[in-house]
């Protein structure tokens, strides 16, 4: 019911990873290059080639994943009631009730060394959802544990959050 409200907060954030984006490109394009070579040239590529149905097939596939992994974005939203962070289109939504958060502040961190990376990630301090950048926020739960939500809009973010947590309403 709540998920229906207009939201008080929205960002949807990209992965501005150019380095990343240029690897996992490499897959498909090797792909592609071999069935230029083999199925449109008609040079069978090694003792026991694939089979054009094949290579034309991974190839369809590996591309359709690619950019299937390009269009992941963060998406962030506080409404009534819930914070809620997703990894839409390659990940389910979380949704954190405001009455389980006992603190919200605003941080910089650094990915790499603090959380691993970039995306979905989970130490012993937490999990942590970071689409680039080194602003977010972190919630301290109730329960003790911790959330921290990559947002290049972390001042905003933090500030509804705080006034919904702190008032304790859940309009």
């Amino acid at each position: 019911m709540s998920s229906r409200a207009q939201p008080l907060f929205e960002e949807v954030q990209r992965f501005h990873l150019t380095r990343l984006r240029i690897l996992v490109a490499i897959p498909p394009t090797a792909m592609l290059l071999l069935l230029i070579w083999q199925v449109i040239l008609g040079h069978p590529w090694g003792k026991e080639p694939m089979s054009n149905a094949s290579v034309i097939g991974w190839t369809t596939f590996l591309w359709l994943v690619y950019f299937r992994l390009m269009t992941v974005r963060l998406v962030t939203e506080v409404r009534p009631g819930e914070v809620s962070v997703a990894m839409r289109g390659f990940w389910r939504e979380r949704r954190i009730p405001l009455a389980e958060i006992k603190a919200a502040q605003e941080v910089t961190f650094d990915a790499a060394r603090d959380w691993g990376g970039y995306g979905i990630r989970t130490t012993g301090r937490g999990k942590a959802y970071i689409a680039g950048g080194s602003r977010g926020v972190r919630l301290q739960l109730v329960t003790g544990g911790m959330i921290l939500i990559g947002s290049e809009r972390s001042d905003e973010l933090a500030s509804v959050i705080k006034s919904h947590v702190s008032t304790g309403s859940v309009v």
